[in-house]
């Protein structure tokens, strides 16, 4: 950040980075992913669900504010310490799902291949400004990864049955 940082220039980097996650020297996105699932997942299993979709769409919001102020900040269009935007995605990932070891493990994957491969409208949400193009990339990434999951319970659930 330069050398003019405000105090909300360092609220928007600490909320962006996670505190501090998405400044893993190593694949940051996937740091962010994994700081990100305790919080996803406890949410997920003791918020009733219209609490969860109201604290994802709060963390959406407040991401979007923190991930363009520290874009504007840094003066990269899609820092990669960024990692509000996973922490979101991985929220939308677990939305009605119900949580446990296996909704876990299926949603960190699902989540990480869908952000890393970014089908359509996903990569198109790039393009948008600021931290709306960071974070909606990554919502997107979750809808599709809600859907997988969904998809993989069935089947676990289906194979499970029939033994």
């Amino acid at each position: 950040m330069n050398a003019r940082r405000t105090p909300l220039d360092a609220l928007a980097l600490g909320i962006a980075t996670l505190l501090g996650a998405g400044k893993s020297p190593v694949i940051p996105g996937t740091a962010g992913t994994l700081a990100s699932l305790p919080l996803a997942l406890l949410a997920a299993a003791f918020l009733p669900l219209p609490a969860y979709v109201v604290l994802t769409v709060f963390v959406s919001l407040v991401g979007i504010w923190a991930a363009g102020r520290t874009s504007a900040a840094l003066g990269i269009k899609d820092p990669g310490v960024v990692v509000i935007d996973e922490t979101a995605g991985l929220f939308v990932t677990f939305l009605g799902v119900p949580v446990g070891w296996t909704a876990a493990v299926l949603g960190f994957f699902c989540f990480r291949a869908m952000d890393i491969l970014k089908p359509p409208p996903a990569r198109q949400a790039e393009a948008l400004p600021s931290g709306w193009g960071i974070m909606l990339d990554d919502l997107m990434a979750g809808v599709y990864a809600n859907l997988l999951v969904r998809i993989g319970l069935f089947l676990v659930s289906t194979v499970t049955t029939l033994r």
